[in-house]
């Protein structure tokens, strides 16, 4: 079936599942969201601990989505993950540290007489609940603001001498992201969008009044933030200058409001980021003024239909996904970044397992909240985060 598509179609089906993935990555960021609460939301041990278990049974879920959108990426466009991974190397060990510390929090945070103590892991988890959706989302940002690199794609004939295709060409390796305003908007917007995933969790997933009542009470503080920091980004970047490729001679040049003429162009896309706007505003609004837990299903598909179709976006209708301010033409698209086509086309049989894989997930998580977390759950449970 694959074999009768052609290097374009393969290219183009390969970033449509790239940043789906990226997308439910962004969704699953609940569990860093509800992390930051631990300490906010719960006023004694038991409350604490519910909380941590809540969040804490999906942990794996979002560390899984983040190793599979790295591998994915890879194997797919490995000239990106090259030069990202290879010279913004900076703010990805510190977004894999972040991570890290999250893993063994969760591990130890309830074992008895460990030397670090509860109060030292719940500090860590708090780092990875802050900093992991900041710092990755503002390396996301630089798909839109771009980063200084140089690609030398003939070094690849080199036996000898400089072998090196992709260079960073800026000594902070990556850390120069936190520079641009634009690209630390969408950090922010991302964090507090995770706060506000996890908190709609909490109401669906804790039965306890206290902690349901303050977790409403957060709900607002941490929804209007993300607003504002969301949409200042989402303004800025569709009226300002974007990195298109002229499709005759794939010159990468300057495009006014590129990335609202995406929009236009491909009106799927619109209707897509226009509906998952709608959904996410309508989870947060039904669960401030009324009382339900069906918040975060809205929301979480909401922000999956906008993650989505903005990161699409950058990759489709002529675009450079990951531009380079250094160097305009060493800009990467998804047509001089991807594997070969027999690569890709490998990889598009192996994708047809990805739904089973999602119903397992579906499966294995109806099953982790097949009863709401509470008191006494807490007090008979053997296994606790």
């Amino acid at each position: 079936m694959f074999e009768t598509f052609s290097y374009i179609t393969l290219q183009q089906y390969w970033w449509i599942i790239v940043t789906l993935l990226g997308a439910l990555m962004v969704f699953l960021f609940f569990v860093q969201g509800g992390q930051t609460f631990i300490t906010i939301i719960g006023k004694n041990q038991i409350e604490k601990s519910i909380i941590a278990n809540s969040v804490g049974r999906k942990w794996e879920f979002t560390f899984t989505t983040l190793v599979t959108f790295g591998g994915a990426f890879f194997a797919s466009f490995p000239l990106f993950y090259s030069t990202s991974f290879g010279g913004a190397y900076w703010v990805w060990m510190a977004i894999l540290f972040s991570f890290i510390i999250q893993a063994v929090s969760y591990e130890y945070r309830s074992k008895p007489n460990n030397f670090l103590g509860q109060k030292t892991f719940d500090i860590f988890l708090l780092i990875n609940g802050l900093l992991g959706p900041l710092l990755l989302g503002t390396a996301v940002g630089t798909f839109f603001t771009g980063s200084a690199f140089s690609v030398n794609k003939a070094n690849i004939a080199q036996i000898s001498g400089n072998l090196t295709i992709s260079s960073w060409e800026h000594p902070a390796h990556g850390l120069e992201a936190v520079l641009n305003l634009q690209n630390v908007l969408l950090g922010l917007a991302i964090m507090f969008l995770a706060r506000v995933l996890g908190l709609l969790y909490f109401m669906n997933n804790i039965d306890h009044k206290a902690i349901l009542e303050r977790s409403k009470k957060q709900l607002i503080y941490n929804a209007i933030p993300f607003l504002i920091f969301f949409l200042s980004f989402l303004f800025w970047t569709l009226f300002s200058d974007g990195f298109a490729v002229n499709p005759d001679t794939k010159m990468i040049v300057m495009e006014p409001f590129k990335y609202l003429n995406n929009f236009l162009a491909m009106p799927i896309l619109l209707i897509l980021f226009l509906l998952g706007v709608v959904a996410v505003l309508w989870g947060i609004g039904i669960s401030i003024f009324k009382t339900t837990s069906k918040g975060i299903w809205f929301a979480g598909l909401g922000t999956v239909l906008t993650v989505w179709s903005l990161l699409m976006s950058v990759g489709f209708n002529n675009t450079a996904y990951y531009p380079s301010t250094f160097d305009l033409q060493s800009s990467l698209t998804i047509f001089n970044s991807s594997s070969s086509q027999y690569t890709l086309t490998v990889m598009s049989y192996v994708s047809l397992f990805v739904p089973f894989v999602l119903g397992y997930i579906w499966y294995a998580w109806k099953s982790i909240n097949n009863k709401k977390v509470d008191s006494d759950e807490m007090k008979t449970e053997s296994h606790l985060y």
